[in-house]
Protein backbone atom coordinates (compact mmCIF):
# COMPACT_ATOMS: atom_id res chain seq x y z
CA UNK A 1 0.00 0.00 0.00
CA UNK A 2 1.39 3.54 -0.73
CA UNK A 3 1.38 5.60 2.38
CA UNK A 4 2.00 8.55 -0.29
CA UNK A 5 -1.79 8.34 -1.77
CA UNK A 6 -3.26 7.32 1.72
CA UNK A 7 -2.07 9.51 4.37
CA UNK A 8 -1.66 13.10 3.96
CA UNK A 9 1.64 15.23 4.70
CA UNK A 10 2.78 18.10 4.86
CA UNK A 11 4.76 17.83 1.23
CA UNK A 12 1.68 16.05 -0.41
CA UNK A 13 -1.33 18.03 1.54
CA UNK A 14 -4.14 18.99 -0.82
CA UNK A 15 -4.85 22.63 -0.33
CA UNK A 16 -8.52 23.16 -1.72
CA UNK A 17 -8.39 27.69 -0.11
CA UNK A 18 -6.70 28.89 2.23
CA UNK A 19 -6.51 32.60 3.92
CA UNK A 20 -5.64 34.26 6.74
CA UNK A 21 -8.74 32.63 8.80
CA UNK A 22 -9.17 29.18 7.39
CA UNK A 23 -7.99 26.65 5.43
CA UNK A 24 -9.88 23.69 3.82
CA UNK A 25 -8.15 20.63 2.85
CA UNK A 26 -8.97 17.31 1.00
CA UNK A 27 -8.61 14.45 3.43
CA UNK A 28 -6.85 11.04 2.44
CA UNK A 29 -8.85 8.05 3.88
CA UNK A 30 -6.01 7.24 6.00
CA UNK A 31 -6.17 10.39 7.77
CA UNK A 32 -6.88 11.19 11.28
CA UNK A 33 -8.52 14.50 11.45
CA UNK A 34 -7.58 14.76 15.10
CA UNK A 35 -5.30 12.83 17.74
CA UNK A 36 -6.56 9.56 18.92
CA UNK A 37 -5.67 6.39 20.98
CA UNK A 38 -3.68 4.87 17.85
CA UNK A 39 -1.14 7.81 18.23
CA UNK A 40 -0.85 8.51 14.29
CA UNK A 41 -0.19 11.98 13.33
CA UNK A 42 -3.73 13.36 13.10
CA UNK A 43 -4.54 15.84 9.98
CA UNK A 44 -4.71 18.58 12.33
CA UNK A 45 -0.80 18.56 12.91
CA UNK A 46 -0.02 17.92 9.24
CA UNK A 47 -1.85 21.54 8.73
CA UNK A 48 0.42 23.03 10.86
CA UNK A 49 3.45 21.91 9.67
CA UNK A 50 2.66 22.87 6.17
CA UNK A 51 1.55 26.32 7.34
CA UNK A 52 4.56 26.81 9.80
CA UNK A 53 7.00 25.69 6.55
CA UNK A 54 4.86 28.04 4.55
CA UNK A 55 4.70 30.76 6.29
CA UNK A 56 7.98 30.38 8.05
CA UNK A 57 6.83 30.74 11.57
CA UNK A 58 8.94 29.54 13.89
CA UNK A 59 6.78 29.88 17.35
CA UNK A 60 3.23 27.16 17.82
CA UNK A 61 0.90 27.20 15.13
CA UNK A 62 -2.61 28.08 15.87
CA UNK A 63 -5.17 25.98 14.22
CA UNK A 64 -8.69 24.95 15.50
CA UNK A 65 -10.48 22.12 14.38
CA UNK A 66 -14.11 22.82 13.65
CA UNK A 67 -15.60 18.99 12.34
CA UNK A 68 -14.62 15.66 11.90
CA UNK A 69 -14.64 13.05 9.38
CA UNK A 70 -14.19 9.59 9.95
CA UNK A 71 -11.17 8.13 9.68
CA UNK A 72 -11.67 6.19 6.64
CA UNK A 73 -13.46 8.51 4.80
CA UNK A 74 -12.08 11.23 2.47
CA UNK A 75 -12.93 14.65 1.46
CA UNK A 76 -12.84 17.98 2.57
CA UNK A 77 -12.06 19.37 6.01
CA UNK A 78 -12.10 23.22 7.63
CA UNK A 79 -9.74 24.15 10.38
CA UNK A 80 -10.23 27.40 11.87
CA UNK A 81 -6.67 29.62 11.95
CA UNK A 82 -7.39 32.43 14.04
CA UNK A 83 -9.17 31.86 17.07
CA UNK A 84 -11.38 34.66 16.10
CA UNK A 85 -12.89 32.36 13.28
CA UNK A 86 -13.17 29.45 15.29
CA UNK A 87 -16.66 30.39 17.21
CA UNK A 88 -18.09 31.71 14.71
CA UNK A 89 -17.33 28.42 12.19
CA UNK A 90 -18.69 26.38 15.01
CA UNK A 91 -21.77 28.06 15.35
CA UNK A 92 -22.23 27.76 11.60
CA UNK A 93 -21.71 24.19 12.16
CA UNK A 94 -23.67 24.10 14.85
CA UNK A 95 -27.18 25.62 13.49
CA UNK A 96 -26.79 23.75 10.20
CA UNK A 97 -25.42 27.10 7.86
CA UNK A 98 -22.74 24.62 6.65
CA UNK A 99 -24.29 22.73 3.90
CA UNK A 100 -22.31 19.22 3.53
CA UNK A 101 -22.94 17.20 0.19
CA UNK A 102 -21.24 13.73 -0.05
CA UNK A 103 -20.64 11.00 -2.73
CA UNK A 104 -21.21 7.23 -1.65
CA UNK A 105 -20.38 4.02 -4.05
CA UNK A 106 -23.16 1.47 -3.17
CA UNK A 107 -23.17 -2.17 -4.74
CA UNK A 108 -27.15 -2.71 -3.98
CA UNK A 109 -29.74 -0.45 -6.28
CA UNK A 110 -31.45 1.61 -3.69
CA UNK A 111 -35.45 1.16 -3.02
CA UNK A 112 -35.89 4.49 -5.23
CA UNK A 113 -33.31 6.52 -7.39
CA UNK A 114 -34.18 9.52 -4.81
CA UNK A 115 -36.02 9.46 -1.24
CA UNK A 116 -35.39 11.39 1.79
CA UNK A 117 -34.49 9.27 5.29
CA UNK A 118 -35.59 9.65 8.62
CA UNK A 119 -33.71 7.20 11.38
CA UNK A 120 -33.49 7.54 14.26
CA UNK A 121 -29.81 6.72 15.25
CA UNK A 122 -28.77 4.88 19.01
CA UNK A 123 -25.17 4.98 18.97
CA UNK A 124 -23.13 1.93 20.19
CA UNK A 125 -19.85 3.60 21.94
CA UNK A 126 -18.24 -0.10 23.02
CA UNK A 127 -18.73 -1.37 19.12
CA UNK A 128 -18.15 2.41 17.73
CA UNK A 129 -21.36 2.05 16.29
CA UNK A 130 -24.77 3.60 15.14
CA UNK A 131 -27.59 1.61 14.84
CA UNK A 132 -30.54 3.01 12.31
CA UNK A 133 -34.28 2.50 13.66
CA UNK A 134 -37.52 3.32 11.76
CA UNK A 135 -39.14 4.20 15.41
CA UNK A 136 -37.95 6.39 18.25
CA UNK A 137 -36.05 4.35 20.53
CA UNK A 138 -34.36 5.32 23.99
CA UNK A 139 -31.52 7.31 23.84
CA UNK A 140 -31.71 7.50 20.02
CA UNK A 141 -31.23 10.78 17.68
CA UNK A 142 -33.56 11.70 14.49
CA UNK A 143 -31.17 11.74 11.50
CA UNK A 144 -32.27 12.95 8.37
CA UNK A 145 -30.61 12.77 4.98
CA UNK A 146 -31.35 12.91 1.26
CA UNK A 147 -30.04 10.88 -1.94
CA UNK A 148 -30.25 10.31 -5.07
CA UNK A 149 -28.85 8.01 -7.85
CA UNK A 150 -26.19 10.56 -10.22
CA UNK A 151 -24.43 7.77 -11.90
CA UNK A 152 -24.59 3.88 -12.69
CA UNK A 153 -21.12 2.15 -12.81
CA UNK A 154 -20.00 -1.32 -13.65
CA UNK A 155 -21.72 -2.98 -10.57
CA UNK A 156 -21.95 0.03 -8.56
CA UNK A 157 -24.05 2.96 -8.26
CA UNK A 158 -22.79 6.13 -7.34
CA UNK A 159 -24.93 8.17 -4.98
CA UNK A 160 -25.40 12.29 -3.75
CA UNK A 161 -26.61 12.89 -0.11
CA UNK A 162 -27.39 15.62 1.16
CA UNK A 163 -27.38 15.83 5.43
CA UNK A 164 -29.83 17.69 7.34
CA UNK A 165 -28.26 16.44 10.53
CA UNK A 166 -24.95 15.51 11.51
CA UNK A 167 -25.40 12.04 13.86
CA UNK A 168 -22.49 9.42 14.51
CA UNK A 169 -21.81 7.43 11.33
CA UNK A 170 -25.15 8.46 10.19
CA UNK A 171 -24.65 8.16 6.39
CA UNK A 172 -23.01 4.86 6.90
CA UNK A 173 -25.87 3.68 9.18
CA UNK A 174 -28.87 4.78 7.15
CA UNK A 175 -27.59 3.71 3.92
CA UNK A 176 -26.79 0.04 5.94
CA UNK A 177 -30.64 0.09 7.09
CA UNK A 178 -32.07 0.70 3.37
CA UNK A 179 -29.97 -2.15 2.31
CA UNK A 180 -27.27 -0.64 0.65
CA UNK A 181 -24.13 -0.43 2.73
CA UNK A 182 -21.26 1.50 1.11
CA UNK A 183 -18.22 -0.41 -0.56
CA UNK A 184 -15.74 -1.47 1.86
CA UNK A 185 -17.61 -0.58 4.68
CA UNK A 186 -17.63 -3.76 7.03
CA UNK A 187 -18.62 -2.39 9.78
CA UNK A 188 -22.02 -1.61 8.60
CA UNK A 189 -22.29 -4.86 6.35
CA UNK A 190 -20.51 -4.52 3.43
CA UNK A 191 -18.85 -8.09 2.36
CA UNK A 192 -15.33 -7.06 2.38
CA UNK A 193 -13.04 -4.25 3.17
CA UNK A 194 -11.03 -2.17 0.65
CA UNK A 195 -7.80 -3.02 0.83
CA UNK A 196 -6.03 0.44 1.86
CA UNK A 197 -8.84 0.34 4.79
CA UNK A 198 -10.84 3.33 3.01
CA UNK A 199 -14.66 3.12 2.43
CA UNK A 200 -16.22 4.78 -0.35
CA UNK A 201 -17.59 7.72 1.39
CA UNK A 202 -16.52 11.07 0.29
CA UNK A 203 -17.18 14.37 1.71
CA UNK A 204 -17.40 16.14 -1.70
CA UNK A 205 -19.01 20.07 -1.50
CA UNK A 206 -19.20 22.07 1.25
CA UNK A 207 -20.93 25.52 1.37
CA UNK A 208 -21.11 28.51 3.48
CA UNK A 209 -20.25 31.72 4.91
CA UNK A 210 -16.78 32.58 5.38
CA UNK A 211 -16.65 33.61 9.02
CA UNK A 212 -14.74 36.93 8.86
CA UNK A 213 -15.48 38.27 5.51
CA UNK A 214 -19.09 37.08 5.02
CA UNK A 215 -18.49 36.25 1.60
CA UNK A 216 -20.93 33.07 0.16
CA UNK A 217 -18.41 30.10 -0.19
CA UNK A 218 -18.42 26.60 -2.04
CA UNK A 219 -15.09 24.10 -1.98
CA UNK A 220 -15.80 20.78 -3.94
CA UNK A 221 -12.77 18.41 -3.80
CA UNK A 222 -11.87 15.60 -6.14
CA UNK A 223 -12.14 12.27 -4.54
CA UNK A 224 -9.07 10.04 -4.30
CA UNK A 225 -7.62 9.94 -7.92
CA UNK A 226 -5.54 6.53 -7.01
CA UNK A 227 -8.86 4.61 -6.87
CA UNK A 228 -10.60 3.13 -10.09
CA UNK A 229 -13.66 2.98 -9.60
CA UNK A 230 -13.91 6.80 -7.89
CA UNK A 231 -11.72 7.68 -11.18
CA UNK A 232 -14.61 6.61 -12.96
CA UNK A 233 -16.76 8.96 -11.11
CA UNK A 234 -15.66 12.05 -12.22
Amino acid sequence: MNLESTHSTKDNLQVLFEDNHIIVVNKRPGDIVQGDKTGDKPLSEVVKSYIAEKYNKPGAVYLGVVHRLDRPTSGIVIFSRTSKALPRLNKLFAEKEAKKTYWAIVKNLPPKPEDTLVHYLKRNPKQNKSYSNIKEVPDSKKGILDYRIIQELNNYYLLEIDLHTGRHHQIRSQLAAIGCPIKGDLKYGFDRSNPDGSIHLHSRKLSLTHPVTKEQLTFVAPPPAEDAIWKACV
